[in-house]
């Protein structure tokens, strides 16, 4: 999977958050989208996403060279953000079936084995807003790390997560992602140490009119 942004720029009312970004993304490689709090790096990653319109420029996504069309891109790409929301009247087992049911699980997996990953098997028949925050962080994770796609989108994934939890979470990037697109969005080395390739959204904040 290739994914190139061609001049992209993002506006809200008269001020330019970035502009002019001209970037290529290839797999099977891992990009670290960096910046403070408030720079645009999520932003940016849910205009790849496709979640955000863009003000100006364009995005191109490609698999072997040849063109995708940008409305079926969401199929090839999982997302990750503290910000979503869950089912809450699901239990996991519930939300594991229903979610897995529209995208694939990696070769290996079933639903048992993933909340065994999640370390959550004693909790598969609890509904989910009986879950703590970080429990909850755990499993917006294991849904987009778990399946099967080209494309790996994860904003500040480690939100809300204890330090066992951070371990967690780099183990299971090292032991699933290696074979995918990875885009991270963040200020926190724990969360993106692992990337090859640090993208810096304050150098696309050029002041123009």
């Amino acid at each position: 999977m290739q994914i190139r942004l061609d001049h992209i720029g993002k506006r809200f009312g008269n001020e330019w958050i970035f502009r002019d970004v001209t970037l290529d993304f290839n797999s099977p490689q891992s990009y670290a989208l960096l910046g403070a709090n408030g720079s645009g790096k999520s932003t940016l990653l849910q205009i790849i996403l496709g979640a955000v319109a863009f003000s100006k420029g364009a995005i191109h996504y490609s698999v072997n060279g040849l063109p995708m069309a940008s409305d079926i891109f969401f199929r090839h790409c999982s997302f990750s953000s503290p910000y979503l929301e869950l089912i809450e009247e699901f239990t996991l087992n519930e939300l594991l079936v229903f979610h897995f049911s529209l995208k694939p699980l990696k070769p290996g997996l079933t639903l048992q084995s993933i909340t065994e990953e999640l370390g959550l098997e004693k909790h598969c028949h609890k509904p989910l807003k009986a879950f703590s925050s970080g429990m909850r962080q755990r499993v917006k994770l294991g849904i987009s790390l778990f399946a099967e796609t080209s494309v790996l989108l994860l904003d500040e994934p480690c939100t809300n997560l204890d330090a066992a939890g951070i371990t967690w979470y780099q183990k299971m990037i090292e032991k699933y992602c290696s074979k995918q697109l990875v885009i991270v969005a963040s200020n926190v080395p724990a969360e993106y140490d692992f990337c090859k390739n640090h993208i810096h959204i304050e150098n696309y904040k050029q002041a123009k009119k």
